[in-house]
């Protein structure tokens, strides 16, 4: 009887441990499914309903957890394509907190700068930090740390938004990796369809203020379109314009001739009209 009752608790203590089935790990969504629908949601054209985003933040802040849950930490052992996705994306979803966490942005009474504008946020690029794959970044992190320096593509310009007028547009859908190159190039090809990225005149084309800043990025892959003795970053612009601009700017662009200018950056918030 002692024996049978020894083996009953035994038998007990051992079969939660083979009828427990191992628990494993849930996968990254690439797909980006809870981003996409707010994506769909909120933005109309180049504009974003930041009202109403922000009285629907409990969804934005469930996204933006996202880009730090145990599954995202694994994001070093991720594709060159997924991790790409991973950062802009992290990057417009976490400006799009910043806006919201400001909203209706307070300005100061003396500004040079658009009294709605993102730039009214003190410190808006470096203090506040967000958490992603495991680290603490600010939104210059990302960009200047890992996204420029890590995959040296110079359509990221085209794809990070700044919540400003001026900006290339926040796309209404995620970036992911399996569409990601064809993603970037529409990214391009949008902006420099717009008369914030590229406008011309009889001899000038004048572009986005993007290019002045940030030219050099644009050198490796793009100068070598547009061959000549110009400097390297405007044979760069020039490329760029060829690859991605419309037809007519891409033809001028194309013989190297036409002056290059920058337009001024509109900083005013992307913000869509009340209704």
């Amino acid at each position: 009887m002692m024996l049978r009752h020894l083996l009953l608790v035994a038998l007990l203590v051992v079969l939660p441990w083979v009828a427990t089935p191992t628990i494993a790990t849930e996968a990254f969504d690439h797909g980006y499914s809870d981003y996409a629908r707010l994506l769909a949601r909120y933005v109309d054209g180049a504009r974003v309903a930041y009202a109403a985003l922000t009285a629907d933040r409990g969804a934005l802040d469930r996204v933006t957890a996202q880009f730090d849950a145990a599954a995202a930490r694994e994001e070093a052992g991720w594709t060159r394509e997924q991790r790409m996705a991973f950062w802009i994306n992290a990057y417009n979803a976490f400006t799009l907190r910043a806006i919201v966490d400001a909203y209706p942005i307070q300005s100061q009474w003396f500004t040079r700068q658009p009294r709605n504008s993102i730039r009214q946020i003190g410190g808006v690029w470096t203090t506040p930090r967000w958490r992603a794959a495991g680290r603490s970044v600010s939104l210059d992190d990302i960009e200047h740390q890992v996204l420029r320096p890590g995959f040296k593509d110079a359509r990221i310009h085209f794809a990070i938004n700044c919540a400003s007028v001026s900006c290339p547009t926040l796309a209404a859908e995620p970036y992911r990796a399996d569409t990601l190159d064809a993603q970037l190039d529409a990214a391009g090809r949008r902006y420099l369809a717009s008369p914030e990225g590229l406008r011309q005149d009889s001899n000038t084309l004048r572009v986005s203020s993007i290019f002045k800043w940030y030219g050099e990025d644009f050198v490796a892959e793009y100068s070598s379109i547009v061959p000549g003795t110009r400097p390297q970053v405007e044979r760069a612009i020039l490329g760029a314009i060829v690859k991605y601009g419309p037809p007519d700017a891409a033809v001028r662009a194309r013989n190297g001739g036409p002056a290059i200018a920058f337009l001024d950056y509109n900083w005013s918030l992307n913000e869509t009209e009340p209704r």
